[in-house]
């Protein structure tokens, strides 16, 4: 999933970002060699090969986390590990970093992420865009979803609605898409609020919040909290991994030192 290539200017950038993304990882020892490997093709700026940097950001978060064992330091060069794992860990309602979402989507992910900003901030509804599509706001899915967010269709016929004012609504434009992933998630909050308090579900609230976004709220109220299956947590940790990209205060290098990230590629 993600964007296709872009203009000469945005694929040098698309390089230089992974190179300075692959050069941090190469500083931690368990995914070093690899990591030189996907430098050099990353250099030349091979497309499919390129994604892959994205599957080592969660491996490096991983170790900053000790779940993994990366060897002495769990790696991180000028990555500051304590932000990275506090963004991992926290509700995601904090200060969205605006140098880390594509520039045409961010008043829309801003906007929706005062929807309901005290339960699902701009920094969740940006890290579930980029699990959910890397960026590509006209991707289909293979269970019928559609768009940038991709919103189960039964769920965007129930929230969708014209946010881009231009008589029609789509769940492929993009402002459309954001606005009812929002809503959406901004509704299974409060459902989860109810479930816990009258004790049907135990765990952290945010956590089935996303669950239930993935595999629905009965999944979860069946489960008695997030699903235990692979996809249910596979889904919630890659939305995690996400927040230290898009918080503002997760100790990342700065735009001025380490190119903004732009929508992972194709493979």
């Amino acid at each position: 999933m993600g964007a296709t290539g872009g203009e000469d200017g945005k694929t040098q950038q698309d390089k230089t970002r992974n190179i300075a993304l692959v050069g941090s990882l190469a500083s931690t020892p368990a995914v070093g060699c690899i990591a030189f490997v996907l430098l050099l093709v990353f250099a030349f700026g091979t497309v499919a090969m390129s994604a892959l940097a994205w599957v080592f950001w969660p491996i490096m978060l991983l170790c900053k986390l000790n779940i993994l064992s990366c060897g002495d330091g769990g790696g991180g060069g000028d990555l500051d590990g304590d932000r990275i794992t506090a963004a991992y860990r926290s509700d995601g309602t904090g200060q969205l970093n605006p140098n880390n979402v594509p520039s045409q989507y961010l008043s829309l992910v801003q906007d929706a992420g005062s929807e309901c900003s005290r339960k699902v901030g701009a920094i969740v509804i940006a890290a579930q865009i980029q699990q959910e599509s890397g960026w590509n706001e006209k991707l289909v899915g293979p269970d019928g979803a559609e768009g940038i967010s991709q919103v189960p269709p039964d769920k965007f016929d129930k929230f969708g609605e014209d946010a881009n004012d231009n008589d029609e609504t789509s769940a492929l434009e993009a402002a459309d898409s954001i606005k009812a992933q929002s809503k959406y998630m901004c509704s299974l909050a409060d459902d989860i609020d109810r479930l816990i308090a009258d004790n049907e579900v135990k765990g952290n609230r945010l956590d089935m919040t996303l669950a239930a976004y993935e595999m629905g709220l009965d999944a979860v109220k069946q489960a008695k909290g997030v699903p235990d299956n692979d996809r249910a947590r596979s889904y919630v940790i890659g939305v995690r991994s996400g927040f230290a990209m898009y918080a503002n205060s997760a100790g990342l290098p700065s735009s001025s030192a380490y190119p903004s990230l732009s929508p992972r590629p194709t493979p």
